[in-house]
């Protein structure tokens, strides 16, 4: 237990997929102009990395055993696109103002490479199922934690008046730096 909860901290602070791998930018910038929408991309991106970190296992688990595992990545993106797919439905028939809002962004989770690579990481780890699907739930609650605190920022920056060269994603992209530079703070503590 102490392992995966070990885990679970790494993934989420000392190797954030936004502030230490960048894996997930696209979305990061693209979804982060308002708090309520980087949750809403958060939560969405955090049920497919979950779900998904569960079923590339198995996926890759049944590859294997044939000898297969170099199509890993073809069925692990087929998997996640399978389950954007779910999600896109539900938030479409339910949550209406969410759907409308993440807009093209919500079809990018598919190609979303912190999701692919969450799957991706639990293969290269060894990850058992538990730890596979606790990684992926960790490291896209780090994500989440990451594109909220961004949409937080930039919602006070919107209040600055900054040099002309700088206004719109130049201060943004500098903002991300900065966050990702308190972020490289916890790199220093070692796990395991």
């Amino acid at each position: 237990m102490t392992n995966i909860l070990l885990l679970m901290f790494s993934a989420i602070f000392i190797e954030n997929f936004i502030f230490s791998k960048f894996y997930g930018c696209c979305p990061f910038l693209g979804v982060s102009e308002k708090p309520d929408t980087a949750l809403g991309m958060g939560m969405a991106v955090t049920f497919v990395m979950t779900v998904s970190s569960a079923a590339t296992y198995g996926v890759y688990q049944i590859l294997a055993m044939f000898g297969l595992e170099y199509l890993k990545t073809i069925a692990f993106i087929l998997v996640i696109a399978g389950l954007v797919q779910f999600i896109e439905m539900f938030l479409r028939r339910f949550i209406p103002a969410l759907y409308s809002s993440l807009g093209i962004f919500l079809p990018l989770i598919t190609t979303n490479c912190a999701v692919l690579g969450a799957a991706l990481v639990n293969i290269q780890n060894g990850h058992t199922f538990l730890e596979s699907i606790a990684f992926g739930f960790s490291a896209a609650i780090g994500f989440t934690m990451a594109i909220v605190i961004f949409a937080g920022v930039r919602v006070r920056l919107r209040g600055a008046n900054p040099p002309k060269c700088f206004k719109g994603m130049p201060l943004a992209l500098i903002t991300a730096g900065l966050i990702a530079m308190a972020f490289l703070g916890f790199s220093g503590m070692s796990i395991g």
